[in-house]
């Protein structure tokens, strides 16, 4: 029988302290791309250390521990409920041991949620396939990422965007530029172009988990994410808007279908703190990585 309480207590830990390869190697490229001795070379020095601090002892790459989103990928009739439920059996575990903080309020009374499981915390989406495994990706997003993610409508005469896809990257660069030194840069864009107002924020979501190298199979959208790659770090904003040459680390888009009436570009933005981590687990309970 698959133990998933323990097998997702080790995805928390290990998403939360151990920052994938490929975002550690960006950081790495980035700081070599900048001026020697200056403050963004020393600002991206200062992540590549912390991220190696964090992995050598276990701890939270950042203070804030963020929203916990579980993406489960399950075979038809799977019980996800249980999933469910251990998903946050995971995370109060997480939490006694350390490394999680008490990161959940109660809106309404501003109580804090000492243990993090409430309705909706943590936040949990199934998707049922024809497939023997299960596929468990796990998103920790923090606050100040949260708060510089944006959403527009088509036409907007503010940043003069229409309903093509020029508007779409004036949209995403309006959101580079309205970031600033805010959301911890450099960072990465999750967009969703069209769906409804819901939709749109979580599939933006769902494009923070794919790698920093991958492009885009529709050749229209992978000519978008270069573009805007290029032009966001040729605005000199830099690592935590203190100057340089790089403010994003990538830039992943799709598309969905909408109504003729709605046309929302939704963005998702992800501080450098890329806290994304998948596995797969057989019919046997073995976890494998993902990345």
């Amino acid at each position: 029988m698959t133990n998933w309480v323990d097998i997702l207590t080790e995805l928390v830990h290990r998403t939360t302290s151990d920052l994938p390869r490929d975002a550690e190697q960006a950081l790495a490229t980035a700081a070599s791309a900048e001026a020697a001795g200056s403050r963004s070379a020393m600002l991206l020095e200062a992540l590549a250390e912390n991220t190696r601090l964090a992995r050598a002892q276990g701890s939270p790459l950042c203070q804030d521990t963020g929203t916990l989103t579980f993406f489960f990928d399950v075979p038809q009739g799977y019980d996800t409920l249980s999933l469910e439920n251990a998903a946050k059996k995971a995370v109060a575990a997480a939490t006694t041991i350390g490394w999680l903080r008490k990161n959940t309020i109660d809106s309404l009374s501003g109580r804090s949620i000492d243990d993090n499981v409430a309705d909706g915390a943590p936040v949990c989406h199934f998707e049922q396939s024809d497939r023997d495994d299960v596929e468990v990706w796990l998103l920790q997003k923090g606050g100040g990422s949260e708060n510089m993610s944006r959403q527009y409508s088509l036409p907007d005469s503010v940043i003069g965007a229409g309903r093509d896809l020029d508007g779409v990257r004036k949209c995403l660069l309006d959101a580079v530029w309205r970031t600033q030194g805010f959301g911890c840069a450099p960072g990465v864009l999750g967009v969703c172009i069209g769906a409804d107002r819901a939709e749109g924020f979580l599939q933006a979501k769902k494009q923070l988990l794919r790698p920093l190298d991958d492009v885009s199979d529709n050749p229209q959208l992978a000519e978008l994410e270069r573009r805007v790659l290029a032009e966001a770090n040729s605005l000199g904003i830099g690592p935590m808007g203190m100057g340089g040459k790089t403010t994003l680390l990538g830039v992943k888009v799709t598309s969905r279908t909408r109504l003729p009436a709605s046309f929302f570009v939704t963005v998702a933005y992800l501080c450098w703190a890329c806290r994304r981590r998948g596995i797969v687990v057989d019919a046997n309970g073995e976890p494998q990585d993902l990345n």
